[in-house]
């Protein structure tokens, strides 16, 4: 459960941080940076995700073995991706954890060369069909470019890391269209306060990220979902129960990250790169296989958002696959986040319990609520930030109708997770990640 820190000396409210107007110019700035870049790399990865459309449906038409086709060119765009890793290695994984190690002092602020490898190398990762998310990118790019700014303008070791916390809360707004969500980012999960100093910066460079993105994306919510009815009173009880079991599963997806990592650690005598080819070859033949069991799980979530009604025996294989091939893909070693991934899981869950409360409680159609309150929920179980998990669904579908049902899940599933003594996946990759660095830098994971 999230627990907010006392500021440092060198940020207490009581001290004025020098050069306070200049911090929140330098946001503004940086901000529009990260919006511009994180948006062409929203955009680009749509375009990709076409063409890799395109690609199935050509390659389906051949005669002969040309499912291998797509099989190739997931391995090699998930090997390009991990040798991008090998020349710059903070690009590794998400990036959320290097944010959070920099923001407790525990590293440097990122160099600006992690940007052009997080790009590229996220492309590479995302474009093949690894199950990875578009955020942790993003993140890590905001964070650079705030970083860099404030050296730019000579400013304090303190101003530099308030800047890079700041715009890494810019570059999840971006990656998910969602303002209020990147800024509760920054306060809930990486920073764990509500300092002035760090909220003011944080939201002006929020602003003007999204509003520069806006040139390049549409000005739309992630998904579209159509009205949902506010479930009734009597539903509560089984929200909670949801929320309980989402807790559990929640605890249960990390400890598969976690193992997923060690083993790719253990297999220290394989390249990087090799095993990164070997986890894309695997997804690129559950692209050919079922399309919707890879890539960051948008297409599937949108699905079930939209009304859809699969059956029970294709949403557990879903759920199965995706379940494994997160963390699969994760320990590739390449650069690609966690959220998305995590939201498409907490949607296929909610889909399917909802199948069980029809059963239970005939009469009442809760798929689409029951899906989306499983996106915040399971967010909450694994990340512990339930207040950012619950306001980026709610920006992300633009439906306010379940919020108490949501609120009510998200709750029982940190309590749940925390009862069971399961440690928030970003604070057991952040320790991971400087034990194996000895604290100079991040490890593969």
């Amino acid at each position: 459960m999230t627990s907010f820190r006392s500021p440092p000396p060198e940020l207490d409210p009581a001290r004025p941080l020098p050069g306070g107007v200049v911090l929140c110019l330098l946001a503004v700035i940086a901000g529009a940076a990260t919006g511009f870049v994180a948006g062409a790399f929203r955009w680009c990865l749509e375009r990709i995700s076409e063409w890799r459309a395109e690609l199935l449906i050509w390659a389906e038409r051949l005669d002969g073995p040309g499912w291998l086709i797509p099989v190739v060119v997931a391995a090699a765009g998930a090997a390009l991706a991990a040798s991008i890793v090998g020349l710059v290695p903070r690009a590794v994984g998400s990036g959320i954890q290097d944010v959070e190690a920099v923001d407790r002092g525990d590293l440097a602020a990122p160099p600006l060369r992690v940007l052009p490898a997080k790009f590229v190398g996220g492309l590479l990762a995302l474009g093949s069909g690894l199950v990875l998310g578009r955020e942790g990118p993003s993140v890590h790019m905001g964070a650079a470019l705030g970083a860099e700014a404030g050296r730019r303008a000579r400013r304090s070791d303190a101003e530099v890391r308030v800047l890079q916390t700041s715009l890494a809360g810019a570059g999840l707004a971006v990656a998910f269209t969602a303002p209020i969500g990147g800024a509760l980012f920054v306060f809930e999960e990486v920073a764990k306060s509500f300092w002035p100093k760090v909220v003011l910066p944080t939201l002006l460079g929020v602003a003007a990220a999204v509003s520069c993105s806006r040139l390049i994306l549409d000005d739309r919510p992630d998904f579209d979902v159509r009205d949902v009815a506010v479930p009734g009173f009597e539903l509560l009880p089984a929200f909670v129960v949801f929320g309980v079991l989402t807790g559990l599963l929640g605890a249960l997806y990390n400890v598969f990250v976690i193992r997923a990592l060690t083993l790719a650690d253990r297999a220290a005598r394989v390249p990087q790169v090799v095993k990164a080819a070997a986890v894309g070859a695997l997804v690129g033949l559950a692209l050919v296989l079922a399309p919707l069991t890879a890539g960051g799980g948008d297409e599937l979530s949108q699905l079930l958002l939209g009304g859809s009604t699969l059956a029970v025996p294709l949403l557990l294989v879903y759920l199965a696959i995706r379940f494994v091939a997160g963390p699969l893909s994760y320990a590739a070693g390449t650069p690609g986040g966690l959220f998305a991934p995590l939201l498409a899981v907490g949607a296929l869950w909610g889909a399917l319990f909802a199948r069980l409360v029809d059963a239970v409680l005939p009469g009442h159609e809760v798929g689409v609520a029951m899906a989306i309150v499983g996106m915040a929920a399971f967010f909450a179980a694994t990340v512990r930030a339930p207040l950012t998990g619950v306001v980026l669904v709610v920006e992300m579908t633009t439906i306010t109708s379940v919020a108490v049902p949501m609120l009510a899940a998200a709750g029982a599933a940190v309590l749940t997770a925390t009862l069971v003594r399961s440690a928030p996946i970003y604070d057991t990759l952040r320790e991971r990640m400087l034990q194996h660095s000895g604290g100079s830098g991040p490890s593969t994971a």
